[in-house]
């Protein structure tokens, strides 16, 4: 068929990769502007996509809005038999999405309707859900309300947001190609109209850890901001992010260290954080942490 690709971060360049590979003739691909990056944010840095589409030779568009006539024209005279959409992140217009002949369709890193928005994995992942997926849905105009044609499975325990993140770009590749190939055979149904959630774009400040709360959730905290914003502390005046950590049994004030090898006591349990990371440095396990940062027990964080 011939496509329109829309996609943006790295979660999208799975399913680029793997929709060229099927042979799909690729009209065109848009991604979001460059953005303000490399050292010190001083050049402009291109999306994944627009990269990964550049090293395919494919054309790329970054227009800024899609909400005027012009870009929408532009969109129109492509005249694409469908859209393939992976975390645009812009607003899609009525008018682009009745453009192609078969829509727009996305892949959405949830189990719809649960976790609607911008956030889906890292809520998953915060809200303790056993499972997580993806969907290939039928986009209309509502946030994440379209009919879902496929969805696959996977469970969450033990995943970071990177990795899961990772496991479910390359799921929902597989289902696009696969609905792609026969989209007939996979009509799109409706959504349930219970169980609806909405995953808020994630805050910075709420990856702040809070050892008030029960240690599984301490863990649950540095897994879904796992790798970004990064989980974290703030100790003698720097901030340190936690990359990993186990839940173990403890007893103290929440957020006193309670061993010499940076056993934390939490609402209720206690949580080891293992893998961790000063400002300005790379990632170190908690050992060489405290070779140069004094930690002892008694200390709260």
């Amino acid at each position: 068929m011939r496509i329109i690709f829309m996609g943006t971060p790295e979660f999208a360049v799975p399913t680029l990769d793997a929709v060229v590979a099927a042979g799909h003739d690729i009209a065109a691909v848009y991604s979001q502007p460059p953005r303000p990056g490399g050292r010190r944010g001083r050049e402009l840095v291109a999306s994944p996509v627009q990269r990964r589409a550049e090293a395919l030779g494919l054309a790329v568009r970054t227009p800024v809005t899609l909400r005027d006539a012009s870009a929408q024209a532009a969109f129109a005279a492509l005249d694409a038999d469908v859209a393939v959409v992976a975390a645009y992140g812009l607003i899609l217009p009525r008018a682009v999405l009745d453009a192609p002949r078969l829509g727009c369709l996305n892949v959405h890193g949830s189990l719809l309707p649960r976790w609607r928005g911008a956030a889906p994995v890292q809520r998953a992942i915060l809200a303790g859900d056993a499972e997580t997926g993806v969907g290939i849905m039928q986009m209309e105009a509502g946030l994440d309300t379209g009919p879902v044609r496929l969805e696959g499975r996977t469970p969450c325990a033990g995943k970071s947001a990177g990795e899961l993140t990772a496991e479910l770009a390359a799921m929902g590749a597989r289902l696009m190609v696969q609905v792609l190939a026969d989209p007939a055979a996979y009509p799109p149904r409706p959504q349930p109209e219970e169980g609806v959630t909405y995953a808020a774009k994630i805050s910075k400040e709420e990856a702040r850890l809070d050892f008030t709360a029960p240690a599984a959730q301490v863990e649950r905290q540095i897994l879904a901001f796992d790798p970004a914003p990064g989980a974290f502390v703030e100790q003698a005046g720097e901030r340190i992010k936690v990359r990993a950590a186990r839940v173990e049994d403890g007893v103290g004030a929440a957020g006193e260290v309670l061993d010499d090898a940076l056993l934390v006591a939490c609402g209720s349990g206690a949580i080891r954080l293992l893998r961790v990371q000063r400002a300005g440095r790379g990632e170190m396990d908690a050992g060489e942490l405290l070779r140069g940062f004094a930690l002892p027990p008694g200390t709260r964080l």
